[in-house]
């Protein structure tokens, strides 16, 4: 409570807490040049195809845009075999082998490292869906390219208000997300943020938390997932989402029940008034005690002859504690701003 009325800057992972984690395929674009390894053409390789083939490539995977994909070719009838190698590379895709050869679907940095060309038409088609704030993913398949498949999250309903108000509040905000820049940078630009923490991958998101506080900065860090909490245990406050992972709760110090981000406003408005009132009553305690031990030692006995009795002395104890209790009861009354 006294840490978070002192925040910065709250950081917010993107994907489950400023998105619903519940991404959907938007876009399946096959490449304009010709599929030389498949000796394919339109009738042969088409949309449906290049589905299918992500699908397997993702079918072992329990990342939220791998379910997004293997979601939508089963809606299309899709058969999808199991490949006969999965691998997952964290930040960068999967690698996966079907009918003897590599399929690879991820980033441009996932096709670098596997020496895959980009031909100019597909990195404009890319280019294009991440200004759009989408995910988009290459698919490859026999060392070849053959198209993308981008795959977008819906905000969640109240981010950018909560977003807007932390701001006003002067908290700044950060949002840290896996994706590109230009992508990391389109969604912000929808949520009013400012600062973008993009490319990071999973293990990586403790690292951001620290160079904020290099910089002497008290920092807060909102998650929901497993690999969210190394960073929620780095931050000066962790805020774990009540419907996120039990490890993300349990790293979190600060749960918030509802899966709404203005309730941030509102844990750090408990925090301020909390402290406003942890001050009222040390004055009020210091007051009281000022004012009852010189009457207690006799001070007005050479002009009045009282004298406080040992049992009027009890009392005078106990008023003091009932009114600092009584004062912190009124907290009960706190109601949030935002509701």
């Amino acid at each position: 409570m006294e840490t978070l009325h002192k925040l910065d800057v709250i950081i917010f992972d993107k994907t489950g807490t400023l998105t619903k984690g519940e991404p959907s395929v938007t876009d399946i674009m096959l490449k304009t040049a010709p599929i030389i390894g498949l000796k394919a053409n339109p009738h042969r390789f088409d949309e449906e195809a290049l589905l299918r083939l992500a699908a397997i490539a993702e079918k072992r995977s329990e990342h939220p845009l791998a379910q997004a994909i293997v979601r939508r070719a089963k809606e299309k009838g899709l058969e999808i075999p199991d490949p006969e190698i999965f691998e997952v590379i964290p930040g960068h895709g999967v690698k996966a082998l079907y009918n003897g050869k590599t399929i690879l679907l991820g980033n441009r940095k996932l096709m670098a490292d596997n020496k895959i060309q980009i031909e100019e038409d597909l990195e404009e088609r890319v280019k294009a869906l991440e200004e759009e704030g989408k995910t988009a993913m290459i698919l490859a398949y026999g060392g070849e390219t053959l198209g993308v498949i981008a795959v977008a999250d819906t905000l969640k309903e109240y981010s950018a208000e909560a977003v807007s108000i932390l701001e006003k509040m002067g908290v700044e905000v950060a949002m840290l997300t896996g994706d590109n820049r230009r992508t990391a940078n389109a969604i912000a630009k929808q949520l009013g943020i400012k600062r973008v923490l993009a490319e990071v991958l999973p293990g990586e998101k403790v690292e951001e938390v620290k160079k904020l506080q290099m910089e002497g900065k008290k920092v807060g860090f909102v998650g929901d997932g497993i690999n969210d909490a190394p960073a929620l245990t780095q931050a000066d406050v962790g805020i774990a989402l009540g419907s996120g992972t039990d490890i993300a709760m349990e790293a979190g110090k600060v749960v918030l029940i509802k899966d709404d981000l203005r309730d941030v406003v509102n844990a750090i408005e408990i925090g301020k008034r909390t402290m406003k009132k942890i001050k009222e009553n040390l004055f009020w305690a210091f007051a009281y005690n000022a004012a009852a031990v010189p009457i207690a030692m006799g001070a007005l006995y050479p002009f009045t002859r009282f004298v406080v009795s040992p049992e009027l002395a009890a009392l005078l104890m106990a008023l003091s504690s009932f009114t600092v209790t009584m004062n912190t009861m009124t907290m009960k009354r706190l109601k949030p701003k935002i509701r």
